[in-house]
């Protein structure tokens, strides 16, 4: 009798995880890309901002971020060569992908803001944690 409310509630998670359609599955991987998009763009504005005074940097900033963005519509075109060809799922899987990109540069560009530990000899621009 304990088991009930569990088992009840396992049911109803599953039910909920396993009821949406195609269509609300690539919606929602889209909305999840739209999302990380948008951190994207706060974080890369951050770094412009905290390091405005080293215009050689904010410089080679914009331009490696113009790249990394050919580099990963690239990526894509590498992955999906032959665009809606993978049938219904395929938004999802652009959009999934897209995603993991973009978070891998958030990561990236967040050592700007974040800095790096006193002592290593190698931060180059990076600032140094306070």
């Amino acid at each position: 009798m304990k088991c009930l409310p569990i088992v009840a509630a396992l049911l109803l998670i599953t039910d909920v995880c396993f009821s949406q359609s195609q269509a609300e599955m690539n919606a929602a991987a889209a909305k999840d890309f739209q999302k990380a998009d948008k951190e994207l763009n706060a974080v890369y504005q951050q770094v412009l901002t905290d390091y405005k005074a080293d215009t050689a940097f904010t410089r080679r900033l914009r331009i490696s971020q113009r790249l990394w963005l050919q580099l990963r519509d690239a990526e894509m075109d590498t992955k999906f060569p032959e665009p809606y060809t993978y049938g219904s799922i395929e938004p999802m899987c652009r959009s999934s992908y897209k995603t993991g990109l973009t978070v891998q540069r958030i990561k990236h560009l967040k050592k700007w803001m974040d800095g790096i530990d006193e002592g290593e000899v190698c931060n180059g621009s990076v600032k140094i944690k306070q």
